[in-house]
């Protein structure tokens, strides 16, 4: 089978002042603090959520056999170093609770709770692929969830989740409308997880718009270690049309240089496949570490969620790094996981700057996201809001809000913008939602 049936026509602002205010506990639930979740606070804050400081929480797993995010809380906790040594916000001391969901549903749950039982008012930039057991205990105690990274439809369907970018879903949609463009047979290879389980039909979205075949679906343990099986596989089906250029995605998250290790000595034998992928799979670090313009990611297309790495609109990201976590190799500014914790801690600070002397609570916060509050990201993002008018109508995915994507290529061992702005794709995720029906 050919892989194309027919072609369609187709910066951070002034701190300002101090705030005095009570800080309205958003309720305790069950005690979480058991030895098997990780979690801490960030180096030199103590003490409670008291009237003079505002307790968050960032997680992500870490040192786990699977993807692991171990930037993400870091870059929160150097976020709020550099926010305090310049007052706080309005003068309020930032607090940031860190927690390792470990890649499991329990211990997603049991950070959850324990953030409620810590009086957070919001958690803020995280990654877990287990939304369905953390969601619930935030909705129970009426914790915002603001800018998570988009792994799983629960994020984009809880009212008090509010993503900043358009998650998996969007980097699918967006790669399957320009492989349907370039490619001929594709192949993806994904974890045989839940999440997981979305990806062909979002990828195939993307495709079928620009009037392509879907994409044959490879399967692999999350936690594989050896990918010989679905290397043969994707690479035999992406050259199953000799007389087109066949593309093979690989979305396996941290697992994708495992992956190419393989891939890269058997693609030999198949020089016309090209590689595709989305950031947080493949990053400029990967890149460099696999060979630079010499490795398996050359010319490989990649979508993202927001401008390339090297775009100066994340110099400011860039120079927090250098000044509170200079030589953490745990923060990269290439990952992005980083750049979305980065976004997430930016809307709380415009958040809480915007209710002036009032009283910062989790019920005061989902209240100006609601009201429509405008958040600036600096043009790495469109302007985000939240008000019910400014929702996307895309059935599935309720509450999104930024359906854009960037679509970037490796050219000489650089990761650079391939086609310049966002693209928006929305109708594509509306056309994946009706197709699951």
């Amino acid at each position: 089978m050919t892989g194309r049936r027919r072609t369609r026509s187709s910066s951070p602002s002034a701190l300002s002042r101090p705030l005095k205010a009570t800080l309205l506990s958003a309720g305790a639930l069950a005690v979480c603090a058991s030895i098997a979740v990780g979690c801490g606070v960030v180096p030199g804050v103590t003490g409670g959520s008291g009237g003079d400081s505002i307790t968050v929480m960032t997680w992500a797993p870490e040192d786990t056999p699977a993807t692991n995010k171990p930037g993400m809380p870091a870059m929160a906790q150097a976020y709020a170093r550099w926010v305090n040594s310049r007052g706080g916000i309005n003068g309020r001391e930032l607090r940031v609770l860190t927690c390792n969901d470990h890649n499991d549903s329990v211990d997603a749950a049991k950070c959850a709770r324990r953030a409620a039982k810590e009086d957070a008012v919001a958690v803020v930039g995280s990654y877990s692929q287990h939304g369905d057991s953390f969601l619930s205990p935030l909705q129970g105690a009426g914790i915002p969830y603001i800018g998570g990274y988009g792994l799983t439809d629960d994020e984009f369907r809880s009212p008090l989740s509010y993503p900043v970018n358009g998650g998996q879903p969007a980097l699918l949609a967006g790669l399957g409308e320009e492989l349907g463009r370039t490619c001929g047979p594709v192949s993806l290879v994904r974890p045989d997880t839940i999440a997981g389980d979305e990806l062909p039909l979002l990828l195939g979205a993307g495709l079928e718009r620009e009037g392509h075949a879907p994409a044959t679906d490879v399967r692999a343990a999350e936690d594989a270690t050896d990918y010989s099986a679905q290397v043969t596989q994707a690479l035999q089906r992406a050259s199953s049309d000799p007389a087109e250029r066949g593309c093979v995605v690989t979305a396996l998250g941290d697992r994708t240089d495992a992956f190419m290790d393989t891939f890269r000595h058997r693609r030999e034998d198949y020089p016309k496949v090209r590689t595709a992928s989305v950031l947080g799979s493949v990053d400029q670090t990967a890149i460099d570490a696999t060979g630079g313009r010499s490795g398996p990611y050359e010319n490989a297309y990649v979508t993202g969620w927001y401008p390339a790495s090297k775009d100066g609109r994340w110099n400011a990201m860039k120079a927090v790094i250098r000044e509170q976590a200079f030589g953490d190799n745990r923060i990269d500014p290439a990952d992005a996981g980083v750049q979305t914790t980065w976004i997430a801690y930016t809307v709380l600070r415009q958040v809480v700057e915007s209710l002036g002397d009032g009283e910062v609570s989790a019920r005061t916060i989902r209240r100006t996201l609601d009201d429509g509050l405008k958040v600036d990201t600096g043009r790495l993002t469109p302007t985000l809001s939240w008000r019910f008018g400014d929702l996307l109508a895309v059935v599935d995915f309720p509450r999104l809000v930024n359906a854009d994507v960037t679509f970037q290529v490796v050219r000489g061992g650089q990761l650079v913008t391939s086609r310049r702005g966002f693209v928006n794709v929305s109708k594509t995720l509306e056309s994946a939602a009706s197709n699951s029906r």
